[in-house]
């Protein structure tokens, strides 16, 4: 339990960074590396304002309308300035780390002497750990309700659509600038959440906590698809989820077997990169089977 109970807590929490990874990933079909600059902004914003003095929730909610600001920074990059959408991403990543130094004032914060969200609004006879699961669990399970339901009104089907076919939306008289633009806004502002929590967590916010994330948010999707499917919008959604706590589980159980942690960002890329060929490795088979 001293194992699982940790697992499960993180893979909730880098769940929300998942999910936005997703958003750009597979609907938007736009591969955004500003998340490695929003995730740290994320975490930085609440730091700086919980020190300040601020409510730990309030916190998180300035960090996601920080985040959105960064979407909204690489949406403008990719569709005003039709700079592509990976180089824009880039630049505001770029961008951000000298961002997030200027927040924090140097290069990392404590929360260690501050009221974070998990003990704010502590349970009696609850421990720590077991309060970053259930209110992990409960931020999550929000999260993906919002998600679901905007996702199906109108604009959210524009926003899913534009991923699908750009030149049908087009002509249908909806402005894809908007919607991607619109879409990267969501994406980050889940990713800075996800940071503020994960910081809060950890109790510390660092300028170099977001190196790696897009390989951790692709990874969590991947295998979350590969292993719960992608039959409805709402299958990916808890596909991604069920993801983000299997890849941490996979990694807890990794270090437990005496794995260097300098390793882990390689073993996290063989991890994406055999998950991604793992479609191709069925489609071959098959063919073998049919063949035989």
């Amino acid at each position: 339990m001293d194992l699982i109970i940790p697992t499960i807590s993180q893979g909730l929490l880098w769940s929300l960074l998942a999910i936005g990874v997703y958003i750009t990933f597979r609907v938007l079909d736009i591969a955004d590396l500003t998340v490695e600059g929003s995730f740290p902004l994320g975490a930085a914003v609440a730091a700086a304002c919980m020190l300040g003095g601020m409510n730990p929730v309030l916190a998180i909610f300035v960090a996601a309308f920080a985040g959105m600001l960064a979407g909204v920074v690489t949406g403008f990059l990719c569709t005003k300035l039709k700079i592509p959408a990976l180089l824009a991403g880039i630049l505001t990543m770029i961008a951000l780390y000298s961002v997030n130094l200027h927040v924090m004032g140097k290069a990392n914060l404590s929360l260690l002497q501050v009221d974070t969200v998990f003990t704010l609004y502590s349970i009696p006879d609850v421990t720590l750990g077991n309060m970053v699961l259930v209110i992990g669990a409960a931020v999550v399970v929000f999260t993906g309700v919002l998600c679901y339901w905007f996702f199906g009104t109108e604009i959210g089907a524009s926003i899913r659509a534009t991923g699908c076919n750009p030149h049908m939306i087009r002509a249908n008289g909806i402005n894809t600038d908007i919607t991607i633009i619109l879409g990267l806004l969501i994406s980050n502002a889940l990713v800075a959440v996800s940071g503020a929590l994960v910081a809060q967590a950890n109790g510390f916010a660092d300028v170099g906590m977001g190196v790696g994330t897009i390989v951790i948010g692709l990874a969590s999707v991947i295998i979350g698809e590969v292993l719960f499917g992608t039959r409805s919008f709402k299958n990916c959604l808890i596909s991604v989820i069920l993801g983000s706590i299997v890849y941490r589980a996979v990694i807890a159980i990794v270090l437990q077997m005496g794995m260097p942690p300098n390793d882990l960002k390689l073993f996290t890329a063989i991890l994406v990169a055999a998950a991604l060929s793992m479609p191709l490795c069925q489609a071959k088979l098959k063919k073998r089977k049919v063949a035989e």
